[in-house]
């Protein structure tokens, strides 16, 4: 009896892309590998697109009857693909046509050229597609390999790949990848982790308005933002895009990001700095959702000297992190929430004013609540981060028995290896953070402290911390009757919690020195 052939598995996205970074390498540099990766994705993905439409439109032209000779018309009518939300794609910059001259010396020219096609045909695209595939120091045959190989993957609602966030995933995994050998400000600068963004979401809940982000990256926060406006009810339009980006290729990927997606967004015409030129000057949001990046030290410009948006201080020009907490603030309506991520060094530094910074944000009562979250959850670095979220709507729906309260979340020993380096947050555990913290908010909604993990705490006990915002000096300790934390974890732990005492025992040392300072005659 014949023996029936086992069917292949099927390629996952990363190991084709791994493939991918193979077919380019000692050709271009890592940091190079998904700018030549990720035309190809987008042009792939919109074409696949087009032709699932294309082949959609001919079943309902045949079922109405229309004859073949009259097919070829209506099928080339591009409101048929606009009024469905997909580009209109010229048939020389089709996959199949730039999958024909793949082992061309032309190919280059040829993928510029539909990338020219693309964006004439598709104002929403003008400038942003990448055209630099005919240039001598990329491979020719390299580059005709690379569309065979990206040929390979589907990206129409059927496939695996056809309702993700693709380009997002494609960022990760190179980021994850390539981390290590990136440089500069390139390195990993523009993504941040899902689970992060839908943490922040969650909490958020973005239903309806006005959503910015100044710090835009690659644009997954408005993406997430439109995910669950859709999961919710809602439609996209539900909600009105604004943000802006500080470096032009990743303004650019983030333009190409959201029209995959079909969200039309504000990005200003142009990457800008948010600080010296912010281009939504007049913008007060009902949400601010941002990964500013961190401890920027070369942000300061003299002319910022004198900003309105330095209400409770003027930043120090060695750290943009309370640059960005008031540039957020300054951007919110008077109900808007921002929720954004900081590394724990704002917390408690009181370098450069910043803690009378924070003070002042703290007895204006802006901070709503304070999520420390589990190490090692970016692909580029090990920065210990929080997440923060300020409101101005804080006496009113339902929320003015919260007045002078915040809340404190400690989610540290949460999460769960997701690579070797990086550690991700499951669903269960975003929802058990988003679901205290609306709890608590919801003033009735059953929220009880739980000590080890959540503490609401009065600003005058967080006076008596001379307002340092670590959740660790807050939450207390666990309850738990059986030790059965493993070792290497709470060595961890202890590790933290030692280092948090220790810097509690600065605070007092220099409050004490400060003190006897007055005492002197």
């Amino acid at each position: 009896m014949a023996r029936v052939a086992k069917p292949k598995p099927q390629k996952s996205l990363e190991q084709t892309l791994w493939e991918a970074a193979d077919k380019l390498r000692g050709n271009q540099e890592p940091s190079e590998y998904k700018h030549v990766v990720l035309g190809l994705v987008f042009l792939k993905y919109i074409s696949d697109r087009f032709e699932e439409r294309r082949s959609a439109l001919e079943g309902e032209l045949v079922a109405e009857g229309i004859k073949s000779e009259r097919l070829a018309s209506f099928l080339e009518d591009r409101d048929e693909y606009t009024s469905h939300n997909v580009f209109w794609v010229p048939e020389l910059a089709r996959w199949s046509h730039i999958q024909s001259v793949a082992k061309l010396p032309e190919i280059g020219q040829e993928i510029d050229q539909a990338m020219d096609l693309i964006e004439k045909e598709n104002p929403s695209l003008r400038g942003v597609l990448p055209r630099n595939y005919g240039r001598d120091g990329l491979d020719k045959r390299r580059l005709g390999e690379l569309v065979d190989l990206i040929g390979a993957i589907g990206f129409t609602r059927a496939d695996d790949h056809g309702a993700d966030d693709v380009l997002g995933r494609v960022y990760e995994y190179f980021l994850g990848q390539f981390a290590g050998k990136e440089t500069g400000k390139d390195a990993g600068a523009f993504y941040t982790p899902r689970w992060v963004v839908k943490l922040l979401v969650e909490m958020l809940e973005p239903y309806r308005g006005r959503v910015y982000d100044p710090a835009a990256g690659s644009g997954g926060m408005f993406v997430q933002s439109a995910e669950f406006v859709k999961a919710h009810g809602g439609k996209r339009t539900d909600i009105s895009v604004y943000g802006q980006e500080f470096t032009n290729t990743t303004w650019k990927l983030a333009k190409m990001n959201l029209a995959l997606r079909g969200i039309e967004a504000d990005l200003g015409p142009r990457s800008a700095d948010s600080f010296t030129e912010d281009l939504h000057p007049d913008l007060r949001a009902d949400f601010v959702i941002a990964n500013p990046p961190f401890n920027v030290s070369d942000w300061w410009d003299a002319k910022l000297a004198d900003d309105p948006r330095w209400r409770y201080g003027t930043p120090p020009q060695g750290n943009a992190n309370f640059a960005w907490v008031q540039h957020f603030i300054y951007h919110l309506s008077p109900k808007g929430t921002a929720g954004f991520v900081l590394a724990n060094g704002s917390l408690n530094s009181k370098q450069g004013g910043e803690g009378e910074i924070r003070r002042k944000l703290v007895e204006d009562d802006l901070v709503d609540c304070i999520v420390a979250l589990p190490d090692r959850l970016f692909f580029n670095t090990g920065i210990p981060v929080s997440l923060w979220f300020v409101s101005k709507d804080r006496h009113g729906n339902g929320h003015r028995e919260r007045e002078g309260e915040v809340l404190f979340i400690d989610a540290r020993k949460m999460g769960t290896d997701f690579t070797r380096k990086v550690r991700q947050l499951t669903g269960d555990e975003i929802g058990r953070i988003s679901n205290t913290y609306h709890s608590w908010r919801n003033h009735g909604g059953g929220y009880q402290d739980v000590p080890g993990f959540a503490k609401a705490a009065s600003i005058e006990r967080i006076r008596e911390h001379d307002f340092v915002l670590t959740p660790g000096r807050y939450v207390g300790t666990e309850v738990s009757e059986v030790d059965e934390e493993p070792i290497d974890k709470k060595l961890q732990r202890l590790i933290a919690d030692l280092t948090s005492e220790l810097d509690r025992a600065l605070d007092l040392d220099d409050n004490l020195r400060r003190q006897l300072g007055r005492l002197e005659p």
